[in-house]
């Protein structure tokens, strides 16, 4: 149940690709993941939040409107193993240069993966540890089995 954060220039992709970066970056972080066949039960708890911010909004030292992009994904605990950061981190550079349509946004596009603490993830009024999840992950699983007899 990943959340996905995009802060961008709003002209840096074109005006009709948020839906198409959400869905992009979400399959590259169940892969990262581990999960090869994501259901809805995966699908619809991964979230892509694309926030287009004013060009005057990013800035470097350098420039006051800088091209630069941000792409934060927090995941639940042990969600991502060191092979997963280091995929995931390749594939959202290689989406956002992708869909932005230049060459050279991948050495403007940082990439933060955050962990979430041990109980601290937080839905439907439960926080969720390892224990919560792996418990979700079970009821999954069987209903997938169930589905498939």
């Amino acid at each position: 149940m990943p959340m996905i954060d995009v802060y961008a220039p709003a002209d840096l992709f074109p005006a009709d690709a948020d839906s198409r970066l959400g869905n992009e970056l979400t399959h590259a972080v169940l892969r990262a993941e581990g999960v090869s066949t994501p259901g809805p039960f995966h699908l619809d708890n991964t979230a892509a939040f694309i926030h287009r911010l004013p060009p005057s909004a990013i800035s470097t030292a350098n420039s006051a409107s800088a091209r630069t992009v941000r792409v934060q994904v927090i995941t639940p605990p042990a969600a991502l193993n060191r092979d997963g950061q280091r995929q995931l981190t390749r594939e959202i550079t290689e989406i956002v240069t992708r869909i932005s349509g230049d060459e050279s946004q991948a050495a403007r596009t940082w990439v933060i993966l955050t962990e979430a603490a041990e109980g601290g993830w937080g839905l439907a009024g439960t926080a969720f540890g390892v224990e919560e999840f792996g418990a979700l992950a079970a009821r999954a699983a069987a209903a997938r089995a169930a589905a498939a007899s």
